[in-house]
């Protein structure tokens, strides 16, 4: 593509626009420009690719709010689709990246700060759990992993040469409360098809609040807020040059306009 023809892609131009097959070929560069070193620009575009063909509700969003997650997935060193490190959501006829609970736990770790995990307790699984000055986990899975049996959803954080971990623990009832709190599209949101994922994720966050973030997890956990919330509305531009920002979040209203409806991520 020539330079004349990039700008009229990041112009938004209406006439630039190709699909998006053709324009992640054509702007493969921009690609490895956002990619860490430890990841391949061929590799990550072959993977885009097969995420946009396993989704067919991909072809009708703006092909360029699908390169911008593409380029966004790019920056943070995440995979779309790949061990659930995040995933392309349709919404509406715009695009979202939006992180998983594994590709949350490996930017946590990535810096070498601070560790994380997370865990989900079924019914007959040993388990226990203390707060106070001396927090602990204590987990025996028993094997279930019916999700019609998950009781509840921890997470884990240890800061480097700190003492004691950082522990949360929520029961069922409280994670669909958390969902229901936020959730505007009833039971096409991903929880009801993925409740592990989605409960595993919503107590994670909770623990990252007290962890030392990057400035790429600290993007993942705004791109997630708005993904739930605002919608991200991203911006092939904004994503290239480095200058996007995450819409404003906030928290849902009785009587609220609900937005597009997101697509569920495939199973992690």
């Amino acid at each position: 593509m020539s330079n004349a023809s990039v700008k009229q892609q990041l112009r938004g131009d209406s006439k630039a626009v190709v699909p998006f097959p053709q324009m992640l070929d054509q702007l493969k560069v921009q690609v490895a420009l956002a990619l860490p070193k430890h990841l391949n620009a061929d590799r990550m575009c072959r993977i885009a690719l097969t995420e946009f063909r396993k989704n067919p509700a991909l072809a009708r969003c703006d092909p360029r709010s699908v390169f911008a997650a593409v380029v966004m997935a790019s920056q943070l060193g995440l995979e779309p689709g790949v061990l659930g490190q995040g995933y392309l959501i349709p919404y509406g006829n715009q695009c979202q990246w939006v992180p998983g609970w594994q590709g949350l736990v490996d930017l946590a770790q990535r810096s070498g700060r601070a560790s994380v995990w997370t865990g989900a307790v079924f019914n007959g699984d040993q388990f226990d759990f203390e707060f106070g000055t001396s927090p602990a986990i204590t987990h025996v899975p028993c094997g279930e992993d019916d999700p019609a049996k998950l009781t509840h959803a921890y997470a884990v954080g240890r800061v480097r040469g700190a003492e004691w971990p950082i522990i949360d623990v929520w029961n069922i009832e409280k994670i669909w409360k958390h969902r229901d709190k936020f959730n505007r599209v009833g039971n096409k949101h991903y929880s009801y098809v993925h409740p592990e994922l989605y409960a595993r994720k919503v107590v994670l966050l909770q623990v990252l609040k007290y962890l030392p973030k990057s400035p790429e997890l600290s993007t993942a956990i705004s791109l997630e807020n708005a993904a739930e919330t605002t919608g991200q509305r991203l911006d092939l531009k904004d994503a290239i040059e480095g200058t996007y920002s995450v819409p404003e979040v906030e928290e849902p209203t009785n009587g609220a306009e609900k937005p597009p409806e997101p697509s569920a991520p495939p199973t992690a």
